[in-house]
């Protein structure tokens, strides 16, 4: 059995049918079947349960998808390290950020590019667990985030580097005119605030820190809307529903004209930012550049 034969096993087991695996492979059929048998045979286990021309996989055939899918990841990462050493830093560069940190990286690319024209970026956005996945199934080397970083995933597996922390901000509505000739806002002016917290099912931290800061200063938020996305509430802001609690730095992929960013002069409270890869992996030249390009001169 050989590379070539599991990739071959990884479509069929993705597109569960011998004809639209041999489509995608852009092969004929009978040959494709001639190389799933010659695995099952060498292998004495049936992979797959036939129903007419779907194909599911049995149990043996789901713990080979496993072991082909780390296989084949670690077989790629030799190509690339091989080709690394011999052609240096081109191609493309999979990175991930969540939304709140995209304002941080334009500049970087900037700059990397100018040193290194030859590679290309692909970035991908999402929450902590989406990014969580996509690091460990390959599809990024790296991630631009909020820490603690939530995946599920052991916190211990990720190596990081901090970046400059980012302070926390106000936003509100540009219609609230009470607030017009006001740069900043003590904390407990928030007290009875109607607020837009950011928050999902699986990303609390950042929220539970922002609470934990209110009670601080002896009041429980007035949240009266959680929201998994920025984007959405912002819109809510611009909307005059309510206030929010934001890092800084976000600020600067929204226009401001329809809202009022007010400091917050008495806390010292600030977001944690940091890159993160996975410990014991090949990172690629490029990668390693890139986070070099983030590190304090």
């Amino acid at each position: 059995m050989d590379i070539r034969q599991l990739s071959y096993f990884l479509v069929i087991a993705k597109e569960e049918q011998i004809t639209r695996a041999a489509k995608a492979l852009n092969m004929e059929q009978p040959p494709l079947s001639r190389q799933l048998k010659l695995m099952e045979q060498e292998l004495g286990v049936t992979l797959f349960d036939r129903n007419g021309k779907q194909m599911k996989l049995t149990p043996a055939g789901e713990s080979l998808q496993r072991r082909a899918e780390s296989l084949l990841h670690y077989f790629n990462e030799t190509i690339n390290e091989v080709k690394d050493i011999e052609n240096g830093l081109q191609g493309t560069l999979s990175i991930g950020s969540v939304f709140s940190c995209i304002s941080l990286i334009p500049q970087k690319i900037g700059d990397f590019r100018e040193k290194y024209p030859r590679v290309h970026f692909k970035i991908l956005e999402g929450d902590h667990y989406t990014l969580g996945e996509y690091l460990e199934n390959r599809s990024i080397e790296l991630v631009i985030t909020r820490l603690p970083f939530e995946s599920n995933y052991d916190p211990g597996k990720y190596s990081v580097l901090p970046l400059p922390s980012d302070p926390f901000v106000v936003v509100m509505p540009r219609q609230w005119e009470a607030y017009n000739a006001q740069t900043s806002l003590p904390m407990k002016g928030l007290a009875d605030m109607p607020l837009l917290a950011l928050k999902s099912d699986k990303t609390i931290r950042l929220h539970e820190r922002i609470v934990d800061e209110c009670r601080r200063f002896g009041f429980e938020p007035n949240t009266i809307c959680e929201c998994s996305s920025v984007a959405i509430i912002i819109a809510l802001v611009v909307a005059g529903i309510g206030a929010t609690i934001l890092p800084k730095s976000v600020m600067s992929s929204f226009p401001i004209s329809e809202i009022r960013m007010l400091d917050l002069p008495d806390t010292s409270f600030q977001s944690e930012v940091g890159i993160v890869w996975l410990k014991n992996r090949y990172l690629s030249k490029s990668a390693q550049a890139l986070i070099d390009t983030f590190r304090p001169l």
